[in-house]
């Protein structure tokens, strides 16, 4: 087979034709799909963040379990325990999706590393589902640490602990968006830190004490918490006779803040990118 040289074709072209292929731009290749650029970019973020897990494991459980131990000597049962346990597994979550995601978007934007991601052929929304989901990622062997301690603390069935399988991605992906849409809309990252340390603070203090402990005003605070409505599902599965209809409603409601949540990342994400 032979090959017809360029120059012979180019040279059988009128002068108008030349200045059209000049001047008419090449077609740019198709913009990747979502599913295939979500995997990679968590691929990416996984392996990045992979020398950091055990130190990140280790901190967020240690202080969840060590909030468990003090409040040991406050509550005894009861209802009172069941939040606890289950606003301290939680709070496992929030440290890694929430504080530590919103420092990273915070860190990306100031860095200018979010060019990068500007530049690449991805939707916006897997570049905040694929960090999102990577953090996310090494809150599950703590979070399930966390619980069989405070069961085996407070003295409470290990029989239902399957429904972290449930709560842990709906609420990982709650607060990782609140993370991410914190710290790209910061205006400096300093400020990214300082508000991803709030969140954990607000997840700590809202979903770890009893919810009748709370003051009235701060109480209803806690009803714009995304991570409440894990803790309320998984509470609520300490019960001899649990109410899943309850359950499935808390998750169905933490469902729907997560896709608000991480909406709101995927618009602040573009927002960022284009400044």
């Amino acid at each position: 087979m032979s090959v017809v040289p360029v120059e012979a074709v180019v040279g059988s072209w009128t002068r108008a034709e030349v200045k059209a292929a000049e001047e008419w731009p090449a077609p740019l290749a198709p913009r990747a799909r979502l599913l295939p650029s979500l995997a990679a970019v968590y691929r990416a973020q996984l392996s990045r963040a992979r020398v950091a897990r055990i130190p990140l494991l280790f901190v967020a459980t240690f202080q969840s379990v060590g909030i468990m131990v003090l409040m040991r000597g406050v509550v005894d049962g009861g209802g009172e325990a069941r939040a606890v346990v289950a606003g301290s597994s939680v709070l496992v979550v929030a440290f890694v999706a929430l504080n530590l995601l919103a420092q990273y978007f915070g860190q990306l934007r100031a860095s200018g590393g979010l060019d990068h991601y500007a530049t690449l052929p991805v939707p916006p929304a897997a570049v905040v589902l694929g960090a999102a989901g990577a953090y996310a990622s090494f809150t599950v062997p703590g979070t399930f640490v966390t619980a069989v301690v405070g069961c085996v603390l407070f003295q409470l069935p290990l029989t239902h602990l399957w429904i972290l399988v449930a709560v842990v991605p709906l609420a990982g992906a709650a607060l990782a968006g609140l993370g991410a849409a914190l710290g790209l809309l910061a205006p400096r990252q300093e400020l990214a830190t300082l508000l991803g340390q709030l969140g954990m603070s607000a997840a700590l203090l809202l979903g770890v004490l009893p919810a009748d402990r709370l003051p009235g005003p701060i109480s209803y605070a806690r009803d714009l918490l995304p991570s409440t409505y894990g803790v309320e599902a998984f509470a609520r599965t300490f019960d001899a006779q649990p109410d899943w209809s309850a359950v499935a409603l808390n998750l169905a409601v933490c469902t729907a803040v997560g896709v608000a949540s991480l909406a709101l990342a995927t618009w602040a994400y573009r927002r960022a990118a284009v400044r």
